[in-house]
């Protein structure tokens, strides 16, 4: 998007000033050809000066002033040519200015002053150093693009030492792909925020970094897989929307076996609305060949994973950020999150859910996420009477209809909870497909959790618990949960009013 509007400003010639702020760093060092034409020209401030001191020789040549000027703009070419390698910028019908010192403020300030009346389109390239200021900052700027609590007199970050899904994917990563040559690692400028750091340097000519460029690495990663090897594109959910066509038309259609990597799925706290996951499994249920799995844990998750990089086609495994367990940071939920099995008690089969929890009352689907959260209030209603079975679903696409099917038959209300938004969702591709077995199946479906569940004899009733159609707000993870009806509380007091 950047190089089009560069490419139709440049055609335009309106009067724009762009401010290229560079610090040779995205989240982790930039990487690629782009990057190192960046660094050629810090090596080269001399450009400009050269042009001027040109400039003002051509003023002093009383004579055959066109023929001097026409030589002097030959010569101006070939010195952008030798000091600036490329001339890009230039190219794109940019005037290009620097690169100068971005933290030297006053200098700043007069260069905008000087170019913001030459009615043209300019390029002002600064430098900068990432984390300036704070010596650890600047020494890690890596570990300090996103922190959390920290001791400002050492830099260390206050570990609360539980396990993340992100780390037991990388570790999986690492394992799997030492018994399988196949398996490469493609990721969009996130190396140390999806967990590959440890792949990376086990396997250097095996891991892909593409910049920030999600497009191109779905795009390539369907190449991989056309080739035949194996591509685990690694990338968080709300990133993954920007390649929602590769995704289509260069996996799916061809049936590509892919392996999505999706972190962050759900919500992410701190870091707000433009990084909560809650769509991809509405954009990537409505594309044909795609399975979508969500791990409950973090045994689960590496099971799942196995699975996905010897399934044939493209496969999505989605997860939240956080701790393995729950996906919340440690201590949110009952001590559970400091519980991590050793191996996945139950083989993953494409498309076949987990019974938990057997129960006559009520039928508790729970996706990813919000399987323990849901087992938790099953525990709670138990003590009041209340007989819930729990079923771990694994599977947003395919889902188990068998199972489904033949819960149906014994219990007449379900409540299916999932961490994304409902419309489109796992719950919602539930309801749509009891109601294409038999409409009169179906005699309700709400969608949002403060939606009031009417009253009527025979059929199945459906609750959906997931997350309202609007842009979810900053804020911790865990009051987000609470906040949109998926804690365990949530759970519970929903259960109730479906039973009434």
């Amino acid at each position: 998007m950047a190089f089009e509007a560069l490419n139709h400003s440049g055609h335009l010639q309106k009067d724009l000033i762009v401010i290229l702020n560079d610090n040779e760093m995205s989240i982790g060092r930039s990487i690629g050809a782009m990057s190192k034409y960046l660094n050629r020209m810090m090596a080269a401030p001399i450009y400009n000066k050269v042009r001027k001191e040109v400039e003002g020789l051509v003023k002093r040549i009383p004579r055959y002033g066109f023929r001097v000027y026409r030589a002097a703009r030959r010569l101006e070419e070939g010195l952008k040519n030798l000091l600036i390698p490329g001339i890009l910028f230039e190219e794109l019908g940019f005037r290009y200015f620097g690169p100068i010192d971005g933290h030297n403020i006053e200098l700043l300030l007069s260069t905008i002053k000087n170019v913001k009346d030459l009615n043209e389109p300019v390029i002002i390239h600064i430098l900068t150093k990432k984390g300036k200021g704070y010596k650890f900052a600047e020494e890690t700027p890596v570990k300090f693009h996103g922190i959390g609590p920290f001791c400002t007199d050492t830099g260390k970050k206050t570990d609360a030492g539980c396990v993340t899904f992100t780390q037991v994917f990388g570790e999986k990563m690492v394992e799997l792909a030492k018994a399988d040559p196949r398996i490469v690692a493609v990721t969009a400028a996130m190396c140390d925020g999806t967990g590959l750091e440890k792949f990376a340097k086990e396997f250097p000519d095996r891991f892909f970094d593409v910049g920030i460029a999600e497009e191109h690495a779905v795009g390539f990663a369907a190449g991989l897989a056309l080739k035949g090897l194996v591509p685990v594109v690694a990338v968080y959910s709300t990133f993954l929307q920007r390649a929602y066509d590769q995704i289509i038309h260069d996996v799916a259609l061809q049936n590509s076996h892919v392996v999505f990597a999706i972190d962050r799925a759900g919500l992410v706290g701190e870091d707000g609305p433009t990084h909560h996951g809650p769509f991809d499994i509405a954009y990537l249920g409505a594309v044909p060949n795609m399975a979508i799995m969500a791990p409950k844990d973090c045994a689960e998750l590496g099971a799942m994973l196995e699975f996905a990089v010897n399934h044939n086609g493209p496969i999505a495994l989605r997860y939240p950020r956080g701790g393995a367990i729950l996906g919340t940071p440690c201590g949110d939920f009952a001590g559970k999150n400091n519980i991590v099995p050793a191996e996945c008690p139950q083989q993953i089969q494409l498309g076949k859910s987990e019974v938990l929890r057997e129960g006559k009352d009520l039928a508790i689907i729970a996706l990813g996420s919000m399987v323990y959260p849901s087992l938790e209030a099953a525990d709670d209603l138990a003590k009041h009477g209340i007989n819930a079975c729990v079923i771990n679903a694994r599977f947003a696409k395919p889902f188990d209809v068998e199972a489904f099917l033949k819960l149906s038959t014994r219990i007449s209300k379900f409540l299916i909870v999932e961490e994304a938004i409902v419309e489109g969702g796992f719950g919602s591709n539930i309801i749509e497909f009891f109601h294409s077995q038999d409409p009169a199946l179906l005699i309700n479906a709400s969608a949002l959790p403060t939606t009031e569940v009417l009253h009527q004899k025979g059929g199945i009733k459906i609750k959906l618990l997931g997350l309202p159609d609007m842009f979810i707000e900053h804020g911790p993870r865990n009051v987000l949960l609470e906040r949109y009806g998926l804690s365990k509380d949530s759970i519970i007091k929903t259960a109730r009013k479906l039973l009434k």
